[in-house]
């Protein structure tokens, strides 16, 4: 039987146990807190993800709920080393295991590496893929190439490199005792 899914309003026990897959390809603009944090905004700015319900069970246990998530966008980001726009690869690729509540994700938490959600009847996939991209996104954007050398040198003119002379604390102090100044 094929059911429709709410990326927005996911039952996660019933995503899991039909084993149901949810695609999107969104725009960028649907996305919020990425907007904000990119250089420009452009209609052809995509992010495309995938998800994928499972009930996996280990021998004798409880099948336990799992969500598998693929997330991928181009970012327009400013390289940190010419200071001029990037597109940015932005890859997410995650599993969640999903616990009843609090205490049992804490436990989970605790016992193992996977990353443990609390299920949620109304579970919003659509903000784990945006968050997903956004601690995917790098520290200091780069060029993999700058399009032109970074500039080295200062635009001012008249800016000077070397130091202004100071004087010497201790001339000044010699001078004081000498009775010259």
């Amino acid at each position: 039987m094929s059911q429709q899914y709410d990326p927005k309003r996911l039952d996660v026990n019933a995503f899991a146990r039909d084993g149901g897959v949810l695609r999107g390809d969104e725009g960028l603009a649907s996305f919020r807190r990425l907007v904000d944090d990119v250089q420009a905004q452009g209609d052809d700015l995509r992010v495309v993800w995938e998800a994928r319900g499972e009930l996996q069970a280990d021998l004798g246990a409880t099948p336990q709920v799992w969500l598998h998530l693929q997330a991928h966008t181009t970012l327009p980001m400013t390289c940190q080393r010419c200071l001029e726009l990037a597109r940015i690869d932005v890859s997410a690729q995650r599993s969640f295991r999903f616990a009843a509540d609090e205490e049992q994700a804490a436990a989970l938490d605790e016992e193992s590496e996977e990353d443990v959600l609390v299920y949620e009847r109304d579970f919003n996939l659509h903000e784990l893929v945006e968050d997903e991209l956004l601690l995917a996104m790098p520290l200091v954007p780069l060029h993999e190439v700058c399009p032109q050398p970074p500039r080295m040198q200062v635009a001012d003119a008249d800016f000077r490199d070397e130091p202004e002379a100071k004087p010497n604390p201790f001339e000044l102090l010699a001078g004081l005792k000498t009775g010259k100044i």
